[in-house]
């Protein structure tokens, strides 16, 4: 690190913020956070334990009445704060986001301006919660449907958009009058910290987001879920974590929000503009290193255009510059530790056994950091390991077809369905895409699909529940009917 960066992260809160107090964990336990382009340890923070949890989830609690009861204006005020402080402190949580996470500056400022969308949205939304008042159809009394703050939340954010992740969540659960405790990733803590920070300069009261920092997840998290105190459950991360949290909330009916895993399907058919495909499948591919849950996996070309969109995103992909995402004009950062570098080369040399043809990449780069060269492999074997299971690195892996119905035969093979990309001409072609392909978002001639406005979240195996949108307020809001009889 460089004395800029050194002085940035000694600025970070690094201990646990507890009911409006930064309080060291219990023995005060720390852990490391590396910065995976050096592999540099760029500070410890606390390590929570369990007992830290339930701290956090008991002054949740403690506060949940009286934010509930704070006015819809005054919670949308406070999160129009939050927005504006998150933009003044740009670029400081932009390069804290690099360090710890490995994206390039520039990726790390489009997710700031993103994630701080979710601020201003739903502060928008703290004053727009409809309910009904309407006669019963028998005419025999007046139905009124309100909507009250579920109650305290437990939320668990993965690694790879530590600020988007975090504001996508918090925003939603304060608008609607819920208090939180967020558990960061162990990998990539230091933004929400900082983060926390700024809420509490935005005038969040004490106890109305709390920060459990952790290398023990499962240790810490399972009392709270436990506990029938808490009232609601989001995470992102694996299918498989995902699972496991699903049976552990059974328990105690907990309601849940499930962001899980993808294997987005990129469909270019032989009427697309293949320059415009091209351009598509590098930002839908390689944007955060190809980590990401949208970050279309297998590219389905057909036969007649597959050559050409092989070759021509290959030349653009040996193009790319690879290094450390504080370094100009480096556009691939870093996978976010050597395991991922493992699995991405594991994935590749099983696609190649099976016959696949590598255009461009196709290794590690020796070195310090965890990097792998950003990679194009052609004429897939749909049996392929590469073609099941989520790469989350910078390997794009192209499969052809020959008919539509092929096509969307092989796109719904999967048990993931988050996003698909289809890129045609053909507004018919187009529309059918959107109705038969599983999926819970589509980008048509689109390859970054994200919005603060719009609802996240997919069908299947890719989770439950919505996120942005006019409907993410609502996975935190409680819909109650009442009967008032007319002879009242």
């Amino acid at each position: 690190m460089n004395d800029t960066e050194k002085l940035l992260i000694t600025n970070v809160p690094t201990k646990l913020l507890l009911g409006g107090e930064w309080r060291a964990a219990e023995g005060d336990a720390r852990f490391d956070v590396l910065d995976p382009s050096t592999g540099e340890v760029l500070c410890s923070v606390a390590d929570a334990s369990p007992a830290d949890g339930m701290r956090a989830l008991d002054l949740a609690v403690a506060a949940q009445a009286a934010w509930a009861r704070t006015s819809p204006r005054t919670r949308s005020d406070i999160l129009q704060r939050a927005y504006q402080l998150v933009h003044e402190h740009e670029d400081r949580l932009a390069l804290i986001m690099t360090l710890e996470m490995g994206k390039p500056l520039a990726e790390s400022h489009a997710e700031i301006g993103y994630g701080a969308e979710f601020l201003r949205w739903f502060a928008e939304e703290a004053v727009r919660v409809n309910g009904r008042y309407t006669p019963v159809p028998e005419g025999t009394g007046t139905m009124v449907v309100t909507h009250r703050p579920v109650g305290p939340c437990l939320l668990i954010t993965p690694w790879n958009f530590p600020l988007a992740m975090a504001t996508r969540k918090i925003a939603p659960a304060l608008a609607a009058g819920c208090t939180v405790i967020i558990k960061p990733a162990a990998l990539t803590p230091l933004t929400t910290l900082y983060v926390a920070r700024l809420f509490e300069e935005a005038g969040v009261p004490a106890g109305v987001i709390n920060v459990v920092t952790t290398s023990r997840s499962g240790a810490v998290c399972a009392p709270i879920i436990a506990d029938p105190r808490l009232r609601k459950l989001s995470f992102t991360g694996s299918t498989d974590v995902g699972r496991a949290l699903l049976r552990q909330a059974a328990d105690s009916v907990l309601r849940t929000s499930m962001e899980l895993g993808g294997n987005a399907p990129f469909i270019v058919f032989d009427d697309a503009d293949l320059d415009d495909a091209v351009q598509g499948a590098l930002a839908a591919k390689f944007r955060n290193t190809g980590q990401a849950c949208t970050a279309a996996n297998r590219f389905l070309v057909h036969e007649s255009v597959a050559d050409r969109f092989a070759a021509t995103l290959a030349d653009r992909v040996r193009a790319m510059r690879v290094g450390r995402g504080t370094e100009p004009g480096v556009t691939i950062g870093p996978l976010i530790d050597d395991a991922a570098v493992t699995k991405a080369d594991s994935l590749v040399h099983d696609a190649v056994s099976r016959g696949a043809r590598l255009l461009a990449g196709g290794s590690p780069i020796d070195g310090a950091g965890s990097f792998y060269e950003p990679s194009v492999l052609t004429d897939v074997d749909a049996g392929s390991r590469i073609f099941a299971e989520e790469i989350f690195g910078p390997v794009v892996s192209i499969v052809r077809f020959g008919s539509e119905d092929e096509a969307v035969a092989l796109a719904n093979a999967s048990e993931y369905g988050l996003a698909a990309y289809v890129y045609t001409r053909d507004l018919q072609r187009a529309r059918r895409m959107i109705e038969l392909i599983d999926s819970g978002m589509m980008g048509v001639n689109a390859g970054v699909i994200s919005n603060a406005a719009a609802p996240f979240g997919g069908v299947k195996q890719s989770g439950l529940g919505r996120e942005g949108g006019a409907e993410g307020i609502y996975e935190y809001l409680e819909t109650k009917y009442s009967l008032i009889p007319s002879a009242l």
